[in-house]
């Protein structure tokens, strides 16, 4: 099951903003309890205050988030990712941002304990046939008076194998293109291999506004 968890905020800036020159997106959530997400969205980049401004000027922006989870659901194997951002310059003077935070592989504990309650009933069918099996052969082997007997052994597998506990979450940049961006100068800005982007990338026709996805080892 997927929820996405929308999020906005308006970012109030001490000057004019005429232009975003570079934007990106990235985050430290995780969850802290059984049913609580917990983190912040660090977004940061360059401007300029004016048209015809020659300075650019960066921002970071630190923006605590934080959410409760439905008790009724299982989080053991949570996914938690960004779905999607983007942003508006407001009156030249506030930037507002929204972000979409994806929460996939939710499960619904009344599902989880039907389908155990379940998977228990078939195994109890399952070896109940086999007794009787297992004394159907052990009749017919006595009729024909063998020396040796066959050992049939059946194996019953769980319906449900046991989840893995651990959590993987991976740290990642969203770059935005704009104008004079080139495949060139935004590896050479976030100092990462070109085979790395293209892992998550097609880089063979990127456009201004293209969402580029930068993988990092933070």
């Amino acid at each position: 099951m997927k929820k996405i968890i929308p999020f906005k905020k308006d970012i109030t800036f001490d000057s004019n903003i005429n232009e975003i020159i570079s934007i990106s997106l990235e985050h430290n959530l995780s969850l802290k309890e059984e049913n609580i997400i917990k983190g912040s969205f660090i977004i940061s980049g360059t401007y300029k205050m004016t048209e015809s401004s020659i300075n650019v000027d960066s921002f970071n922006y630190d923006l605590p988030f934080e959410i409760s989870i439905d008790k009724k659901y299982d989080t053991q194997n949570l996914i938690l990712d960004i779905n999607d951002f983007y942003y508006e310059v407001i009156d030249s003077k506030i930037l507002a941002v929204n972000i979409e935070v994806l929460l996939d592989n939710l499960k619904e504990k009344e599902l989880i304990e039907l389908k155990e309650e379940r998977g228990a009933a078939e195994k109890e069918e399952t070896d109940e046939f086999n007794e009787v099996e297992e004394l159907l052969n052990q009749a017919d082997e006595n009729k024909k008076d063998s020396d040796s007997q066959d050992e049939r052994q059946t194996e019953t597998t769980s319906l449900f194998d046991n989840l893995d506990d651990n959590e993987k979450y991976v740290t990642y940049k969203i770059h935005f293109v704009n104008e004079n961006d080139t495949v060139e100068s935004i590896i050479q800005k976030y100092d990462v291999p070109l085979s790395k982007i293209e892992e998550y990338n097609d880089l063979t026709d990127i456009q201004i506004g293209n969402k580029i996805i930068i993988p990092t080892d933070e």
